[in-house]
């Protein structure tokens, strides 16, 4: 791959992600007001989806990170988009939940005009169009990197999707994960993922996964019982949305990490 001034890049030192290619490069925006120094923009981290026999779990961890500073520990990173789906967030915080607002309203603005809801694919390709549209604020350091997930009421399943930067959309088979321990997390699913999940052991792995990416990843935060911080998990099925309340995932979370090496 090259630059216009002909100097090779390395993507794979540079990483998976459009700041660390900046970055590598020496080219990375930042944000400065005078008399203060640089601004770090609080950055949500690892969001992840699974699909499970009746339909889709979503989960983020809870911590957003400003540089090497922890910047928030209680940062909700997984939204209901409708009745149907849902949207977890990733990249610069305040802009990735300013978009998520929108992208609710939207949905409700089509549902309330049509008199029925938008298809699930409709509303993943409406989402990448939402991306593709912040490329201007990405190219400043404001990057939005959404997953987005639901059941599909024509087919009866449980579907899933990535984004890129420039809003590419891109339907993932089983599992998906995004953020700075995204990595992480998708080689631990990878490992332990099945056929024909059930909802308490899709739970299970997704909760592992945030703590398996938090053990690796400084940016990413694993459950914390002392300050009753559990991550953020939802299950989408033909019944609709759902939020996993702490009561349940402190037990998830106990078992999990009892059973880590």
């Amino acid at each position: 791959m090259w630059r216009g001034d002909h100097l090779p890049i390395d993507t794979v030192s540079a990483g998976a992600s459009f700041l660390s290619l900046l970055e590598s490069r020496g080219m990375a925006p930042e944000w400065v007001t005078p008399g203060t120094g640089r601004i770090e923009v609080p950055e949500a981290t690892t969001v992840l989806a699974i699909r499970y026999v009746d339909g889709v779990i979503m989960a983020g961890d809870r911590r957003a990170t400003a540089g090497n500073v922890i910047a928030h520990r209680r940062v909700r990173k997984v939204y209901p988009a409708d009745e149907f789906s849902a949207v977890a967030i990733s990249g610069t915080a305040g802009m990735a939940i300013e978009l998520t607002k929108l992208f609710q309203t939207e949905l409700e603005h089509y549902e309330k005009i049509e008199g029925t809801r938008l298809s699930l694919e409709g509303k993943a390709n409406y989402l990448a169009r939402m991306v593709r549209g912040n490329l201007p604020l990405a190219f400043q350091g404001l990057v939005v990197v959404p997953l987005f997930c639901g059941y599909d009421e024509f087919s009866g399943v449980g579907r899933l999707y990535t984004f890129d930067v420039v809003g590419g959309r891109y339907e993932e088979q089983d599992y998906a994960a995004t953020g700075s321990g995204g990595g992480e997390a998708k080689s631990f699913i990878k490992g332990v993922y099945e056929d024909d999940l059930g909802e308490e052991r899709a739970i299970e792995i997704a909760v592992e996964a945030l703590v398996a990416a938090a053990e690796e990843d400084a940016a990413t935060g694993g459950p914390d019982p002392r300050r009753g911080i559990y991550p953020n998990v939802v299950r989408i099925n033909e019944g609709g949305i759902g939020e996993m309340d702490d009561d349940r995932l402190a037990g998830v979370a106990a078992r999990v990490m009892g059973g880590r090496p």
